[in-house]
């Protein structure tokens, strides 16, 4: 694995280069991005649920599988993983317990959204928003729970959709004077809406990069940079590839009755060994086994 990072989190986000976080979603994809050289993973509840429970990201996954997911990804890479945790999984109660248990699970970025419950992915139709007052109290609740002032609490405001860009501004407002570290404007819908964000705050700037379909301009790393954003996340980018992976291999099969046709497109075994650590079970049997 390689080395932990001389420079938390919250430090790298002061500078004026943008940090890119693939996303995650079990741990083959953990393994794989930890071996890349980023400076951060980001743990996508869309993935997590998909390849888990098999289900929408819908508000299905409870805390106790989601706390899981987090510890199982952080547990085995050394990259700081940013985690999804939803809308906290409740109540003020839940939000405490929620940061504390991912913190120590080893998170050091917790994305904490105002959608009420049960909540739907970011990029879909007919999400609803809580009161902003009630929002701006998990918020104090999540930045108060936290056990290191090194774990950024990010807000994400899904009230674009609903209610506006000028909704979400003034939102994004009060989530940055509760105390939230970085804001995260979910979906907007244009490179000027994208500018706006940006030169409305000083509180570092999340992008959400939704590859695949989803309602926010893809725009290069030089772009984003170039409007303000700190962080840019692709969460669905790694597990449309899986799938897609799927659809091809499985289809070859189901054609041809072997795979023959799509051998030139598996990943080596010897690597997925290598991947999954087998070399220090091998050491450990040679050193110990009879």
């Amino acid at each position: 694995m390689n080395e932990k990072p001389a420079i938390s989190l919250r430090e790298r986000i002061k500078s004026n280069k943008l940090l890119v976080a693939p996303g995650v979603f079990e741990m083959i994809s953990a393994r794989v991005a930890d071996r890349k050289g980023f400076e951060a993973l980001y743990m996508t509840g869309f993935g997590a649920v998909a390849s888990y429970l098999g289900l929408p990201d819908a508000g299905i996954a409870s805390y106790t599988e989601m706390l899981d997911r987090v510890s199982r990804i952080a547990g085995g890479t050394t990259t700081p993983l940013i985690a999804d945790a939803d809308t906290g999984y409740g109540g003020l109660l839940n939000i405490r317990e929620t940061v504390r248990g991912y913190e120590a699970a080893g998170a050091v970025g917790i994305q904490i959204e105002d959608q009420e419950f049960p909540k739907k992915c970011g990029h879909t139709p007919d999400k609803k928003v809580i009161p902003t007052e009630d929002m701006v109290r998990k918020i104090k609740v999540a930045v108060d729970s936290r056990q290191h002032d090194d774990t950024l609490i990010i807000a994400r405001t899904d009230s674009r959709a609903s209610l506006g860009l000028d909704e979400a501004l003034r939102r994004g407002e009060a989530y940055a004077e509760a105390g939230a570290d970085v804001l995260f404007i979910e979906a907007p819908t244009s490179e000027a809406e994208m500018e706006k964000i940006c030169d409305s705050f000083d509180t570092p700037q999340l992008a959400n990069m939704a590859d695949g379909g989803g309602m926010t301009p893809m725009l290069s790393h030089a772009r984003l940079q170039e409007i303000g954003f700190s962080i840019a996340i692709y969460p669905g980018t790694a597990f449309l590839a899986a799938a897609q992976a799927f659809e091809n291999v499985y289809g070859a099969m189901a054609r041809d009755g072997d795979s023959h046709a799509v051998v030139d497109q598996l990943y080596p075994f010897a690597e997925m060994t290598k991947l999954m650590g087998f070399d220090d079970v091998w050491a450990f049997e040679k050193e110990y086994a009879e």
